[in-house]
């Protein structure tokens, strides 16, 4: 039985899909642990008015390689377990943790999707929610702008690239008696989510605030 066992696990290995490395898991434990060496410590320190954001790690090393492969090389398993991280830093470090929330992934121009075949931030979202236990709303907005690539575009540029670019989802029409959480891959300028936090804000839904995945922002 153990040598059927042992047949079977060889035969179910893949690939990991940053190093190629053979695992029978998303990601090998060599790439898990370079990953996970970029986590934050304090992962609320940007848990602040007006706009509380909550990071699972840094934005640089195997996590930029990572989230690279997730979106432009087609590896949606990356994204569910960035989710699945972010759940489990949010219950331990959270101020927030006991509250009840509904979650909402930044959605992408449709057009966009199709292309890439996946949101990641739905994705991310749907990890996150499988760890916390919230209801996940896939579409709570809408994107209905196709904007341009923010990281090429000056802080006016992306406010001016941005405006109007989502609308309330199907699945917030019936307004929510409880808080929504943003939820997103990377968070920079945090421009795209003021902008979603502002088109929810209008319709009287309230934003506790975003969670990602990582930050480029430097702890103080």
């Amino acid at each position: 039985m153990k040598i059927f066992q042992n047949l079977l696990n060889l035969f179910l290995k893949s690939h990991c899909p940053l190093c190629q490395r053979p695992t029978p898991r998303e990601l090998c434990p060599y790439c898990t642990k370079q990953i996970q060496s970029c986590q934050k410590q304090n992962p609320s320190y940007l848990w602040k008015q007006p706009l509380p954001v909550f990071v699972w790690g840094s934005y640089g090393g195997a996590v930029k390689r990572a989230i690279a492969a997730l979106k432009y090389e087609n590896q949606p398993q990356i994204g569910y377990v960035f989710g699945q991280w972010l759940g489990e830093s949010w219950l331990l470090n959270s101020p927030q943790a006991q509250q009840k929330l509904l979650v909402v992934p930044i959605p992408m121009h449709p057009k966009k999707q199709k292309q890439r075949g996946f949101n990641q931030a739905a994705l991310i979202a749907e990890g996150f929610c499988n760890i916390t236990g919230y209801k996940l709303k896939v579409n709570g907005l809408e994107r209905i702008k196709e904007t341009e690539a923010l990281f090429s575009l000056s802080p006016a540029e992306r406010q001016e690239n941005l405006v109007d670019a989502f609308v309330i989802g199907k699945d917030l029409r019936r307004r929510p008696n409880i808080p929504i959480l943003l939820v997103d891959d990377i968070y920079t300028t945090g421009a795209t989510v003021k902008v979603a936090v502002k088109t929810l804000t209008a319709h009287e839904i309230k934003v506790l605030g975003v969670a990602a995945v990582a930050t480029t922002n430097k702890e103080i």
